[in-house]
């Protein structure tokens, strides 16, 4: 048995994994956002809730692990911001941590319990507030270890032209520091910002999204300068990692009309042919980050008794 976690910005999530089949989520707590010593004591009391002594720990977390030095990158929660988070926790729990990107825990529950089942490449692409995913290969994920791979939501790449009739996109300065990443206009915060630019006009992705499926013409128009922007990175990363399957994550994911639209535009620019869809929607919509950590746990345990 393993517990799994899913650490967010407020909450944690804790979860029971026995087998691939048996996952079970325990009582949500609040994240300690400010304080390491009560962040700790929180995820002893969901250890408690387990009844039993976890063969190891498993945590999908919203930052990205340094694969030379292991520093956790995680501005949401304070507390565990650049801390060498995995050791840490060993050394204050006493039991095996293992630590994963979100993203990353997202395309592993995809690739083995969702959508992904059956591929040998899967990459998890997340729509959300903004633009990320994950890459597992063979049933393995490529940042075990910690790292950036699946993240194609960053690097100066959007093209400064978009649409039909093409219209100049500026490049939108990036979270990440960089400018014309993905990221600034891939996601719900994207569609916004491609919205005002097209327009003059500040409206919630949730608004534009809801015109657009009534066929308003300004919404169409911002929708289709966005699937322009996206569609050529995410045939590029299809095309460099050999993926077969796409699933796609994030508030974004539950438009299935915008998947479809997405996934005609990205097939159009694939070297690959494919005569069906490779951008589709996620099959674990809930709690996918729990799954996904539990899986690796329970990889992570399987390999090691398989080694004794």
């Amino acid at each position: 048995m393993i517990v799994s976690f899913d650490i967010g910005g407020s909450a944690i999530k804790g979860g029971i994994a026995r087998s691939v089949t048996d996952i079970v989520p325990l009582a949500r707590r609040p994240t300690p956002k400010d304080n390491f010593g009560e962040f700790v004591a929180a995820l002893r009391g969901v250890i408690a809730e387990a009844g039993e002594k976890p063969a190891c720990l498993s945590f999908s977390i919203a930052g990205v692990v340094d694969p030379d030095t292991q520093a956790l990158t995680c501005a949401n929660i304070p507390c565990i911001h650049g801390r060498h988070l995995a050791a840490d926790l060993e050394r204050e729990l006493g039991y095996t941590v293992l630590i994963a990107n979100d993203a990353d825990c997202f395309a592993m529950a995809e690739a083995m319990s969702g959508a992904g089942r059956g591929h040998r490449i899967v990459f998890g692409a997340i729509l959300g507030t903004g633009v990320g995913g994950g890459l597992v290969a063979d049933g393995r994920l490529v940042n075990a270890a910690g790292g950036f791979a699946g993240e194609w939501g960053h690097g100066p790449i959007i093209a400064s032209f978009a649409g039909n009739p093409p219209v100049a996109i500026p490049a939108y300065p990036c979270g990440c520091g960089q400018k014309g990443c993905v990221d600034t206009v891939g996601g719900a915060r994207g569609i916004e910002r491609l919205h005002k630019t097209l327009h003059g006009v500040e409206l919630s992705s949730e608004e534009i999204i809801g015109h657009w499926l009534k066929s308003d013409q300004q919404a169409q128009r911002t929708i289709d300068v966005m699937i322009d922007l996206v569609a050529s990175p995410l045939a590029l990363t299809i095309n460099i990692t050999g993926a077969t399957i796409v699933p796609v994550g994030g508030g974004l994911s539950n438009v299935e009309p915008l998947l479809v639209r997405l996934d005609e535009a990205v097939r159009d620019r694939t070297l690959r042919k494919f005569g069906r869809p490779v951008v589709v929607p996620s099959q674990c919509k809930l709690e996918p980050g729990l799954i996904g950590a539990a899986l690796l746990g329970l990889q992570h345990v399987g390999e090691h008794d398989h080694a004794a």
